[in-house]
């Protein structure tokens, strides 16, 4: 039991609306590694425009802990709960967030993020490009070709744009 107490994996939390950085920033307090991913939007107002850091996912915060620290994030000011899959804290594969940090480290990428369940499609690979070697879903999205990579825990999708001549069929 000892052992598994002190497993550390990544978890999802849902947190109150627009709270997502000050959560992130009162965990850190805590010595809790958290992460938040952010991208930069132009943002309009009546007299002025302005670049403002926005959650790619609204009202997520990403959480590394051990069960021994499960308490203490739920116990912290604006968090609502884990995200539950099939009963329990859906942990998120570190490969899912290193791939979200990945993305977010690329200027030329553009992100989207939906909550649409997609149909399944044909599994594509991109072979060019900053996201070279990442394996995905395709969708024909708005008339552009996009690699839908899914977090089956959260039920929520990224759309990466990707040139229809970067992409081959993915046979596994």
């Amino acid at each position: 039991m000892e052992n598994n107490i002190l497993n550390y994996n990544w978890y999802a939390i849902r947190v109150k609306s627009r709270s997502e950085k000050k959560v992130q920033s009162d965990l850190i307090e805590q010595s809790i590694e958290t992460y938040l991913p952010l991208q930069k939007k132009l943002r309009q107002w009546s007299d002025r425009k302005k670049w403002v850091e926005m959650p790619l996912i609204s009202g997520y915060v990403f959480v590394y802990i051990s069960r021994k620290e499960y308490e203490v994030v739920l116990k912290t000011y604006n968090v609502v709960s884990y995200v539950f899959f099939e009963g329990k804290a859906a942990i998120i594969r570190e490969a899912d967030i290193n791939l979200l940090k990945r993305m977010l480290g690329q200027v030329e990428v553009e992100l989207e993020i939906t909550v649409e369940h997609f149909k399944p499609g044909q599994m594509v690979e991109i072979i060019a490009g900053p996201l070279c070697g990442v394996i995905g879903e395709l969708i024909d999205f708005k008339g552009k070709n996009k690699v839908a990579l899914r977090i089956p825990p959260l039920g929520y999708t990224v759309l990466v744009e990707a040139p229809g001549k970067n992409l081959i069929p993915h046979i596994s």
